[in-house]
């Protein structure tokens, strides 16, 4: 996925002129050509966070639309204030693009890892989230965010991804499995989806994926629930993070919402992302105990 943003950004600085990249030294090595043909769009502020989401908030101020890249960890965490005052308190928009996620890179250890980012935007307003779960949905869903001029998006890549393309549609939801009229609704966010669909094989649900998670689509959720209004949420960041959305798009039905994730508790043991995802309960065999288990 950094590969395809990479050569998406490029393009866009290349046809775009309203289009800025904000770089903190992470990421770098990927724009040496637009760095070189766009040196009043393309800013390296070192590694100086908080001065990455300044800046963004500057340029888009003066009518640019910056988008702004580094690790999760350092784009939503470290600078979290500047995002809230320097971007959505000026009223301003950008597009920040983040790496590494939940557990990309375990041996970087817990400064690289973010699970809780998108929570973290959720107690702000405005925030388009989207988590793809490929490299083309990434270049899909980037073009999108620096096309919502004025808005501000956040668009989580990953090492971790799906091996095909889903047909995605920004803010809608997309039906991978039909399941019967009795069955419950699995989501499956971003990468998750090989991993829900080998585990709901056996399962009589419907399975929904989701590219874009904010805004919720609360239509797509409801619609696809049949005579069963009983939904699981499977996110490869902190567990229950869109458990208040889905609840809400449920109002007024009869419903149990189950989020699996990342655990709140600390997994210090560097290990492989195979091994955090097991550890974690989201690799294929610990789906499919705890999605059984709550839907019978």
């Amino acid at each position: 996925m950094r590969e395809q943003f990479g050569a998406t950004v490029t393009e866009l600085l290349e046809h775009d002129p309203r289009t800025a990249l904000v770089l903190a030294d992470i990421g770098t090595a990927q724009f040496p050509d637009a760095a070189r043909d766009h040196p009043d769009r393309v800013v390296n502020v070192g590694i100086r966070e908080q001065l990455l989401i300044g800046v963004a908030g500057g340029l888009a101020l003066t009518g640019m639309r910056p988008i702004a890249h580094t690790f999760a960890s350092f784009l939503i965490e470290r600078p979290f204030e500047q995002v809230k005052l320097d971007l959505v308190h000026q009223g301003v928009g950008a597009v920040l693009v983040s790496a590494a996620g939940s557990y990309d890179w375990p041996a970087g250890g817990r400064t690289h890892m973010s699970p809780g980012d998108v929570a973290l935007l959720d107690t702000l307003p405005g925030w388009h989230v989207h988590v793809p779960g490929h490299p083309a949905e990434a270049d899909l869903l980037l073009r999108h965010a620096v096309a919502a001029a004025d808005t501000l998006q956040y668009v989580r890549l990953s090492a971790h991804q799906n091996a095909e393309r889903q047909p995605v549609v920004p803010g809608r939801f997309l039906t991978v499995r039909q399941g019967s009229r009795l069955a419950g609704v699995v989501l499956a966010v971003g990468p998750m989806l090989d991993a829900v669909l080998e585990a709901t094989e056996t399962l009589d649900v419907t399975v929904l994926y989701a590219a874009t998670v904010r805004p919720f689509d609360a239509v797509g959720l409801r619609a696809a629930l049949g005579g069963r209004a009983d939904a699981v949420l499977v996110e490869p960041y902190l567990a229950g993070t869109s458990e208040r959305a889905a609840h809400r798009a449920l109002e007024g039905l009869p419903h149990r919402v189950l989020g699996l994730g990342v655990p709140v508790a600390e997994h210090r043991h560097y290990g492989s992302v195979p091994e955090h995802l097991a550890a974690y309960g989201l690799d294929a065999a610990g789906l499919h105990a705890a999605i059984a288990s709550y839907l019978w």
